[in-house]
């Protein structure tokens, strides 16, 4: 008996370390876990398909000499003055308040300079964000917070807010610790006092409803701004064809992939749909209408790269949106921050306790001392640049696939690789002229 190998002890897979923390976590709190960003479980993504670049039977172009344009038009069906980009790319709604005062003022200046548009976020419009956007989208949620009709005016687009891909049916939330006393002035509460928003509208229940609320935003505007819808990516062809009803210019489609500034962590992660698998309905919704292209698709929700951004337009969205990235961009998650974010039981990458307003980088915090470490005209010189990369990486691929502008790139310039990407992009499996469910086979 004294040679008798031991067994291997093996961890369980249902029961992770990971599983096993959060249930001691909650067995000590009775509370759920509440948390930024978006969703981190590994679901099919756009790094799951592929290019088919030209060779013979497509004719490339040449990258420095033939041209590949990137502009794009929000907003065309009804505004008087529809929102006019140089990229197909632009920044998600991400409140003051959330965010800090010198985050918002980044957002706008790397916007402007990149030749695209901002969104306020849930909490109103600063001066900061709105002096530093050339062309900024003013968010209208269920929480009202911030909102008046003088900011309506002075913004370039409203952008009605019915979900977000994290958390499709849920509401905004904001803790006290960061309702400092500015914060509370925009929304009206008081200061250092939790505040949860209304997961629906309190003045509409369904798309008639709706469009009577958005001929109100209408006339209030004068016609002239362009009317988003922003929809959590849920049941995407019946949203996106509600919203064309009610009366959108725009519809914002916001995969499971996007963030939020704090939620619950099983909203997050267990609510809605991947992003990959919501464009292509919500395009065959437009289709089906005869509205695409004269309503405008954007799609966010873990868009990172410029290969993220051309295949999502090759499968159908006219822009897209990014929050999470952007973020980045200005600095959030840094190395150099490495050893405060351990003080804070956490590592760089992983940190998503935004609620809590002690970010180290000076983003997701009202802490005034915290903020100082935010230079916005560096941190938005940083995100300029990351969307022009962005952007030359889009004109690449489309140029390589014979188009001369990003809106040309199109399904059949992409081959996915795995069975469910194929699934969802309605793409074919790579070496194949076939995906799970084409018509016909």
């Amino acid at each position: 008996m004294e040679n008798t190998p031991n067994t291997m002890p093996r961890q369980s897979w249902t029961f992770s370390n990971e599983t096993n923390a959060e249930i001691r976590r909650a067995a000590a709190t009775g509370i759920y876990d509440i948390r930024g960003g978006g969703a981190k479980r590994r679901v099919p993504h756009f790094d799951d398909l592929l290019f088919l670049g030209a060779s013979m039977s497509r004719y490339p172009l040449e990258g420095y000499r033939e041209k590949c344009e990137t502009k794009v038009t929000l907003g065309t069906r009804f505004a008087k003055k529809p929102i006019e980009l140089d990229i197909p790319i632009t920044i998600a709604g991400m409140s003051f308040g959330s965010l800090s005062g010198p985050a918002k003022e980044a957002l706008g200046r790397g916007a402007s300079m990149a030749g695209t548009s901002t969104t306020t976020g849930d909490g109103g419009m600063t001066e900061e964000e709105r002096g530093h956007s050339t062309k900024l989208v003013y968010q209208y949620l269920p929480s009202r917070y911030g909102m008046n009709p003088d900011d309506l005016r002075r913004a370039d687009a409203i952008e009605m807010v019915v979900g977000q891909g994290a958390k499709p049916g849920g509401g905004g939330m904001l803790l006290g610790q960061k309702i400092t006393e500015r914060v509370a002035g925009m929304r009206c509460l008081p200061e250092g006092i939790d505040q949860r928003s209304a997961c629906r509208h309190p003045d509409w229940t369904g798309p008639d409803d709706l469009e009577i609320k958005i001929l109100e935003l209408r006339e209030i505007t004068n016609w002239e701004k362009p009317i988003y819808i922003k929809v959590g990516g849920a049941r995407p062809y019946y949203d996106t064809a509600l919203a064309v009803k009610a009366g959108a210019d725009v519809i914002v489609l916001d995969g499971m992939q996007g963030g939020t500034a704090a939620t619950q962590d099983v909203f997050i992660e267990h609510v809605g749909q991947p992003t990959l698998a919501c464009i292509r309905p919500a395009v065959q919704a437009l289709q089906d209408l005869g509205m695409h292209r004269e309503v405008q698709l954007v799609v966010s929700g873990g868009i990172r790269t410029g290969a993220d951004v051309a295949k999502a337009l090759a499968l159908g969205a006219d822009a897209v949106s990014i929050g999470t990235a952007a973020l980045v961009a200005l600095g959030d998650n840094d190395p150099k921050w490495e050893a405060e974010y351990q003080k804070l039981g956490s590592t760089t990458g992983a940190y998503d306790d935004w609620h809590e307003g002690r970010d180290p980088a000076g983003i997701t915090t009202q802490d005034a001392e915290l903020m100082k470490r935010l230079d916005p005209t560096e941190a938005g010189r940083k995100l300029r640049n990351y969307l022009n990369v962005l952007t030359l990486e889009c004109q690449t691929l489309a140029r390589a696939c014979g188009h001369n502008h990003v809106h040309n790139l199109e399904p059949e310039d992409l081959c996915a690789l795995t069975m469910e990407a194929a699934a969802m992009a309605q793409v074919p499996l790579a070496g194949t002229n076939w995906y799970p469910g084409k018509p016909g086979f």
